[in-house]
């Protein structure tokens, strides 16, 4: 019988006040753009049999005898070309979010504790559960950084955590975000977004949305993602008072050989160019923070294939990142997962405590 090894920890203390954390998990990234670094995040990255479902000792073989051979230096290169002198471009806008939403808990009074993980790299989910219980956290909202629920990525956050809690004898109370993906806040934040780019650059004749690709066999089997992408899509069209001519959704980052949920975002932006759509603004609502997949593969690659096709501008929209309509909507949506957990008024030693922590957090990027 699997018997699994207790970390120590500080002795029970009865009527301990309880104290609540949010944990901000997005994906993760490389510690740095080079190919030793990006050989380990992509060796737990794709290990992850939740990323990739082939049979885990055909899968082995061919990641490390062939992927982390091959890939770590290409995708190295990559990355050096979306750094930035903070690091790479998903944990500065993840940190920032974070010390953000802290702000907007602490200026309503709220005792609140907000840090982030990494899923793959650092910092770690199993880092900050740690940090979290030493510090005498008892309640933790998991919050991932992804809008539309998948297997392959909300589903190993949780795992994460249930890894985890295999470790700990007293266990905080955990709540989890599935999605939020038809969220009013969520959604209200993307439109916004685009028109602010619409006000200053005018509005182009084709809207794309991009969501990250899956294998199509996940709709099969149950995964609600590709629903969730369409949801989104439809809401934000809405809000926009666009017809259904004036957008489309594809998806991006195809891996591999097997076939992908359709349309793929490049060939689909190639086939506007040869059909005479001039300007295509593309926006990534799937990712809440800029990364490698909307900074290179899109603003980058994307883009090259568009204008190289025949088409004439090409406007990347940007992620929700740190703006404010984004960081309140953080807000009301860790609130609407909050009820019962009673927010009382935050006592000036510890919301002291709060912002040294985020502070630390911003410190160690």
């Amino acid at each position: 019988m699997f018997k699994p090894a207790f970390n120590p920890e500080p002795p029970f203390t009865h009527g301990q006040a309880p104290r609540t954390a949010v944990l901000l998990c997005n994906l993760g990234t490389p510690d740095e753009p080079t190919a030793p670094a990006v050989r380990r995040y992509l060796a737990e990255f794709l290990g992850d049999h939740r990323v990739v479902e082939i049979p885990r000792l055909i899968w082995m073989a061919i990641l490390h005898g062939i992927i982390l051979r091959v890939r770590p230096g290409k995708s190295a290169a990559k990355y050096a070309s979306i750094w930035t002198d903070e690091g790479s471009p998903l944990k500065v806008w993840t940190n920032r979010q974070a010390l953000g939403l802290q702000k907007v808990f602490d200026a309503h009074g709220e005792a609140v504790s907000v840090r982030y993980a990494m899923r793959y790299g650092n910092p770690s989910i199993t880092s900050q559960l740690d940090a979290l219980k030493v510090e005498g956290f008892t309640r933790v909202l998991i919050v991932p950084a992804y809008p539309q629920y998948s297997g392959t990525t909300t589903a190993s956050v949780f795992d994460a955590v249930y890894h985890w809690g295999l470790r700990s004898r007293v266990l905080p109370e955990f709540r989890f975000i599935n999605h939020y993906h038809d969220h009013p806040a969520y959604i209200q934040a993307l439109a916004e977004k685009v028109r602010c780019h619409w006000a200053e650059y005018g509005q182009p004749e084709r809207l794309v949305m991009s969501f990250h690709g899956v294998p199509e066999r996940t709709l099969y089997l149950g995964d609600p993602y590709h629903c969730e992408c369409y949801k989104t899509a439809r809401l934000l069209g809405e809000a926009l008072s666009l017809s259904k001519a004036q957008y489309m959704v594809t998806f991006q980052s195809r891996f591999g050989k097997a076939k992908w949920l359709e349309p793929y975002t490049e060939p689909t932006l190639i086939a506007l160019a040869k059909q005479g759509v001039k300007r295509v603004d593309l926006i990534c609502p799937g990712f809440t923070s800029d990364c490698l997949e909307t900074l290179e593969e899109i603003s980058q690659e994307a883009q090259e294939a568009y204008l190289h096709a025949g088409g004439e501008t090409f406007h990347y929209i940007p992620c929700l990142n740190d703006g404010d309509i984004w960081i309140n909507g953080m807000h009301a949506l860790c609130q609407s997962h909050m009820s019962g957990w009673a927010m009382q008024a935050a006592d000036p030693q510890q919301l002291a405590q709060s912002r040294s922590a985020a502070v630390a957090l911003g410190a160690n990027k």
